[in-house]
């Protein structure tokens, strides 16, 4: 992968330059699956996956592996594209935050991303920015969907499940609902 001058970004012609073995030269090294007729390198479909939206690598790693059998393959593109920077966990992290941000609270978004393959480690900043705008943004979800305090412990109850469901912290939807 990482000898060719054209990046891996080939396509695969259609079986006309097979070699007396059988085997077409083309296809050699390409990631896509025999019979497959995609005609992308693991290396571009991986591309062209990053140019739709970010993709965590465990993410990613799911997608190619159904094209690819060779997991040393697949890892080599996965690196190739973490140290091109086409590929960035953190990049991953903030885009998804910034999509569920305005309806999910800190600690499902933290969830989602720890299920994508992410360590606490590397979602410490984001954590600390998700908590710090919580009570605002579980303000909005809460008026979208409400709008009124809760006339007894029955609606109480309602709108607390409703909150914690979305992710909120129980302090967070305490406070919102003035008890």
């Amino acid at each position: 992968m990482g000898n060719r001058s054209d990046g891996g970004f080939s396509t695969v012609s259609g079986g006309d330059a097979a070699s007396p073995d059988g085997d077409d030269p083309s296809r050699r090294g390409s990631g896509a699956r025999p019979g497959s007729g995609s005609g992308l390198s693991l290396k571009a479909r991986a591309v062209a996956y990053l140019s739709r939206r970010e993709h965590s690598r465990q993410e990613l790693r799911r997608k190619l592996s159904a094209w690819c059998d060779d997991p040393a393959a697949v890892e080599a593109v996965l690196d190739d594209l973490a140290r091109e920077h086409w590929q960035s966990d953190q990049r991953y992290a903030q885009a998804y935050a910034h999509r569920a941000a305005a309806r999910q609270g800190a600690q499902r978004i933290l969830g989602a991303l720890r299920q994508q393959g992410l360590a606490d480690d590397q979602l410490a900043d984001l954590r600390d920015t998700l908590r710090a705008t919580e009570a605002e943004r579980a303000r909005a979800v809460w008026a979208r969907k409400f709008g009124q305090p809760p006339a007894d412990p029955r609606e109480y109850a309602r709108q607390y499940r409703f909150m914690a469901g979305r992710g909120f912290s129980a302090d967070c939807i305490r406070r919102l609902l003035g008890r």
